[in-house]
């Protein structure tokens, strides 16, 4: 069980720094969902212990290469040494601005819905949004699902009104630079519209390679069940 979770942050290590290559500005991932709590008492506490122990060795090779480093999800379920390591790593990165890395722990989509209706005092739809947990970061333009599933699965459901979806067969641990640059080909060649005609939409571009996806500037979401 060990060995799968190192070799799915070793991916993650991979392909962040294939994304800083690429020229994505966000990467938002899934590790650990408000209904993975069901799965049995060993496996949670690993994922726990990796993750804690990879927040504290990679922390400083990230900050070292401009990666700004964001926790959303409910943070109560993280108190003692993780929540202090996620604390911390925000705290010595907050000022860099080559990409954001931001980690999805204890995270779902309704549940961060139903805690930004608990704060909201009203006001309009943006006001809403500043009662999120990182109200800062952006919506993904493209969500790239691993895996084989076809599903959002409880992932950035208001952030994903308009984002594009790609869907892979790789399992995380498979997923290459070669599978991540072909999904961004996908995103680059489609038409957003965002409710206007299509028409109205600009051209799409015509990608021939990693050095003009390294032009686009795309916010990221990538979710993996199998990871989790």
């Amino acid at each position: 069980m060990s060995a799968g979770y190192e070799t799915g942050a070793d991916t993650l290590k991979a392909r962040l720094a294939d994304a800083i290559e690429l020229g994505v500005q966000e990467l938002t991932v899934y590790s650990f969902s408000t209904e993975n709590w069901s799965r049995p008492a060993e496996e949670i506490r690993e994922l726990i212990r990796t993750l804690a122990a990879r927040i504290e060795r990679e922390t400083p090779e990230l900050h070292a290469d401009g990666v700004r480093m964001r926790f959303i999800g409910r943070r109560d379920e993280a108190a003692g040494e993780l929540g202090a390591l996620m604390d911390w790593a925000e705290s010595l990165t907050k000022a860099n601005r080559r990409i954001t890395l931001c980690i999805a722990f204890n995270y779902g989509g309704r549940a961060e819905i139903l805690d930004a209706a608990k704060r909201f005092q009203g006001g309009t739809e943006e006001d809403f949004r500043r009662c999120f947990y990182a109200p800062d970061l952006h919506d993904p333009d493209v969500i790239i699902r691993t895996g084989g599933e076809q599903r959002l699965s409880n992932y950035l459901l208001w952030q994903a009104a308009y984002s594009e979806l790609v869907f892979r067969e790789e399992m995380w641990p498979d997923f290459s630079r070669a599978a991540f640059e072909d999904s961004l080909t996908h995103f680059s060649t489609r038409s957003r519209r965002f409710g206007g005609r299509a028409a109205d939409a600009p051209p799409s571009a015509a990608p021939s390679g990693a050095h003009q996806l390294a032009l686009r500037r795309v916010t990221t979401a990538v979710d993996d069940r199998s990871v989790r």
